[in-house]
């Protein structure tokens, strides 16, 4: 069977990217109805609940609860031999350019030296879906549009459903044996570990099932982790589904892959370009930032400087340093990014809080010189 990635609609893919971002709210309280395509709120102040009703036109609302979600309307329906109508779903890491508040995610396989987690579901007779734990991984560090590779962990299915590709064997991982499938859905690779029979609730290491899909050649250290989620994919009915509870924690101190040498960076003489990517809402944004050497000489080392528009506070970055006193920000590299050959690039990104209008800034420099736009 082949089914369309979740949270890509063919022609409304950068239309599901925005909507996300304008969706997102501050901390939610118990039992806040999220009834939007692709609205989601925080809970926790860690966690992201997403609707993600990707696969249908008709209604679906989701109620976030203070440890997860519950399914409360769904009155979408998909034949068994296509894709699923939806994907709501609770994550820690980076969806879409919607990243959780406070994430490390993404980070480098190698640089992984734990990550681990819990789920709890709440199951409903009558309905087809499966229960699945996603695990996203790029080779770059990405934060929006598709992932190169999925691992999905089936810890429930029902109905007459099966996962994109065929049976390529077995795998023993938490403690249970699961059948490994492996295909393409078109858009990104999928290996998929699915349970003999419903399992209602697992605590166990994500990095196993990591480790496990290198071992089969899908991925290699230098892959980047970016999200982890939970949820379900319906087909018919699943009104009462409920993730009772998620927790997920991902741990650096691992072994870098190719790290860069130590020497700090120069005082000056950078030759550079900076390309500067946001997207914004009402009380917040999100920036991409793309550092490219234009010089001779690789940069061994980089710290880039700027001023924000008024209104504006990063709240928490991924894949550099970043600071702010008053306007002034100040990104430095991480240990997988700092050495930028002639003509590379390497890129980071921060999530921020936003009051008044929106704007971006203007000029930047890199190790003491002034860089171009790009």
């Amino acid at each position: 069977m082949k089914r369309q990635l979740r949270a890509l609609a063919a022609a409304g893919l950068l239309v599901a990217s925005s909507l996300v971002a304008v969706a997102v709210s501050g901390s939610a309280s118990a039992d806040t109805q999220i009834c939007e395509q692709y609205g989601s709120t925080v809970i926790q102040g860690r966690y992201v609940v997403q609707n993600n009703r990707w696969g249908t036109t008709a209604q679906q609302c989701i109620n976030a609860t203070s440890n997860g979600f519950e399914i409360t309307t769904l009155n979408g329906s998909s034949p068994t031999n296509g894709a699923p109508t939806a994907y709501p779903s609770i994550f820690f890491g980076c969806h879409y350019t919607n990243c959780s508040p406070g994430t490390n995610l993404p980070i480098q396989v190698s640089q992984i030296s734990s990550a681990t987690s819990s789920i709890a579901y709440r199951y409903v007779s009558g309905a087809t879906y499966n229960a699945s734990y996603d695990i996203w991984l790029d080779p770059s560090p990405k934060r929006d549009g598709v992932n190169q590779m999925e691992i999905m962990i089936w810890l429930n299915r029902q109905g007459p459903i099966q996962p994109i590709g065929s049976v390529v064997g077995t795998a023993n991982l938490a403690g249970r044996t699961w059948e490994v499938w492996r295909g393409s859905n078109g858009s990104n690779n999928v290996i998929s570990y699915v349970a003999p029979s419903p399992i209602s609730s697992l605590n166990f290491s994500v990095l196993d099932f990591i480790n496990d899909t290198r071992n089969r050649g899908a991925i290699t250290n230098s892959w980047y982790l970016t999200s982890i989620q939970a949820g379900f994919e319906p087909w018919q009915g699943g009104v009462g589904l409920a993730v009772t509870s998620f927790s997920a924690n991902v741990n650096g101190g691992g072994n870098p892959t190719n790290p860069p040498p130590t020497t700090p960076p120069p005082s000056g003489g950078a030759s550079c370009a900076v390309k500067y990517t946001a997207n914004s809402w009402n009380n917040g944004f999100t920036a991409d930032v793309q550092i490219t050497n234009t010089g001779s000489s690789a940069l061994n080392g980089w710290t880039l400087t700027y001023s924000l528009p008024g209104g504006q506070q990063v709240t928490n970055a991924w894949n550099a340093t970043v600071s702010q006193s008053g306007s002034t920000v100040t990104a430095r590299n991480v240990s997988h990014n700092g050495s930028i050959a002639p003509g590379g690039t390497a890129s980071f990104g921060y999530q921020g809080t936003l009051s008044g209008s929106y704007s971006s800034p203007t000029s930047f420099s890199l190790n003491g010189a002034n860089c171009s736009r790009a």
